[in-house]
């Protein structure tokens, strides 16, 4: 009797916090602040002034003065700004206003963007292929027994009842399909923050009875890079299987029970574009811990190059009998990409003649809305931080010129919104586009350093995270009241009340639409390519 009124007490004390935590009017980042970075809060309540205090003494540690009012019509709101930034000292803190009203209790710490980044990676681990995988998360065991097992056949490409090993990689997104364009900008994303930020992520650790032959993020994508590896045509014409799936999307069962045979599409050129940038910039990662792998990439990145020079022509994927996700694009971005990346692996000026009469044709296209449709930052971002010599100094200036426009709209974006949202567009996986927008703050940054891009970045962080319309956490298991309906088979089949952890999900289509339903694929789905660019924000945090 005792148990049963204790289990109804703590479960009326968990809805309370429930109702307290989502009518809070004080929205911030609930991960909490680094002790010298911006640290700011938006609130939903008149309020002129405030205090920040010690959460285990109650005791004022920072005062001041809110600014505002400041009204904006999306979501039609008025709000005051609250700026403690001044405030460095580790610990655990809560801000309070005049009429009594508390935000939830944050740290101070060099830690804070750690465990998240972490969390994050574990995402990508338990999206693996092919295996099973296995790890606690808060108590709960996420985990899968080893799945599709047959990948794949070659019916659509001209081998009727015939199998060959496509085992491994990643889930795409809360579907169990396998899709070169969007593995594309998903790994360029993740060897990018890689070469950038190898210092403060080589020691991370997420990958449960890791065998540590080589730092665990690079594990994680060489899983994914020896799947994509056997996307090439068996024929051994460099061609690229567009994806890797069954004719229609799976029901929501555990991806070991999803029996039906899955198959190899035809290629498109699109793919296998995106297939030479990734192989060639996997030849330049791995080089230094696996020559042997590393060789076996550029090859099969030459291979594919050279076919679609002699094949200049664009060609389409074309669906046919499958509805799976159809990743559907043009050429040209990719294109331009496998030409820098093929420049940076080789040094060879074929590839830099081929990268520079692209962009040149392009107008110097430097992009702030872009995905796996529009991967030309990928390119120019390679192409402006490399360091091999022989660059057309005039193609660079334009491009450095535009990557420091581009990244100057989206502080300005950034700091108009009383949110710090710093995209003005909302769509299917919007998201994902917010985070990524740090990559063109991270690039603008390196070109020219000034502390703005930095700060922008973190309020991006800080509005996934709590500093937003909802008050909530974008990113499953993690921070205030984070999503707990993803749009994932796993989560829907695996009987757990918790989300499987780390992901981040798709966002509204309106600053003030987003629903946290399962069903609901295009505002609450998480994807592999949304995913990368919050390892990349958070990588970057954590410098």
């Amino acid at each position: 009797m005792k148990k049963i009124t204790f289990s109804v007490v703590f479960l009326l004390m968990g809805t309370l916090l429930f109702a307290q935590q989502s009518n809070n009017k004080i929205h911030l980042n609930s991960l909490g602040f680094l002790p010298k970075q911006k640290k700011e809060a938006t609130v939903t309540v008149i309020s002129s002034t405030f205090v920040v205090k010690d959460a285990l003494t109650n005791k004022s540690v920072f005062s001041g003065k809110t600014t505002g009012p400041y009204y904006q019509k999306d979501v039609n709101q008025q709000v005051w700004i609250v700026d403690f930034s001044n405030l460095k000292k580790e610990g655990k803190y809560y801000i309070e206003l005049p009429d009594g009203e508390r935000s939830i209790d944050f740290p101070i710490n060099t830690d804070v963007y750690r465990d998240p980044f972490r969390v994050s990676m574990l995402g990508f681990y338990l999206w693996r292929c092919g295996t099973a995988v296995h790890a606690e998360y808060n108590g709960n065991i996420f985990s899968h027994a080893a799945c599709h097992l047959e990948d794949g056949y070659d019916d659509y490409i001209g081998n009727k009842g015939h199998q060959r090993d496509g085992v491994g990689g990643w889930h795409d997104a809360g579907d169990y399909g396998k899709y070169i364009v969007n593995t594309g900008i998903t790994l360029g994303v993740l060897f990018m923050t890689w070469e950038h930020f190898q210092p403060v992520i080589q020691h991370v650790s997420f990958i449960p009875d890791s065998k540590n032959e080589l730092p665990d993020f690079l594990e994680e994508l060489k899983w994914e890079m020896n799947w994509v590896l056997k996307m090439q045509y068996p024929d051994g014409s460099g061609r690229v299987s567009h994806k890797l799936t069954r004719t229609h999307f799976s029901p929501f069962v555990m991806p070991e029970f999803d029996k039906e045979k899955r198959y190899f599409t035809e290629w498109s050129s699109a793919a296998t574009a995106s297939f030479v940038a990734i192989t060639a910039k996997a030849s330049q990662i791995f080089a230094p811990y696996d020559k042997a792998f590393s060789e076996k990439c550029l090859s099969a990145a030459r291979l594919s190059y050279g076919y679609l020079k002699q094949h200049p022509e664009e060609k389409p994927f074309v669906q046919g009998d499958f509805q799976t996700g159809g990743y559907q694009s043009k050429d040209t971005d990719d294109k331009l990409w496998a030409a820098a990346e093929m420049w940076n692996a080789t040094g060879e000026k074929e590839f830099l003649t081929d990268f520079e009469r692209q962009i040149s044709a392009m107008n110097f296209v430097v992009d702030e809305n872009w995905d796996w449709g529009n991967v030309f930052n990928l390119g120019v971002f390679s192409y402006l931080l490399s360091k091999r010599k022989g660059k057309d100094k005039n193609i660079e200036q334009k491009l450095h010129q535009n990557t420091l426009k581009v990244a100057d709209g989206i502080v300005a974006k950034s700091a108009k919104d009383v949110y710090c949202r710093p995209f003005e567009r909302y769509y299917w996986g919007c998201n994902g586009t917010v985070a990524r927008l740090t990559i063109n703050l991270f690039v603008a940054n390196k070109l020219k350093p000034n502390e703005k891009y930095k700060n922008a970045a973190y309020d991006t962080v800080a509005h996934l995270f709590g500093r937003n319309y909802y008050n909530r956490s974008y990113v499953t298991g993690l921070g205030l009241n984070p999503p707990m309906n993803p749009h994932d088979r796993r989560c829907g089949a695996d009987n757990i009340v918790e989300p499987w952890p780390g992901y981040l999900v798709g966002g509204g289509h309106s600053a003030i639409d987003w629903i946290d339903k399962e069903e609901s694929y295009s505002h609450n789905e998480i994807a592999i390519n949304w995913q990368a660019s919050l390892v990349f924000a958070l990588a970057w945090a954590l410098q």
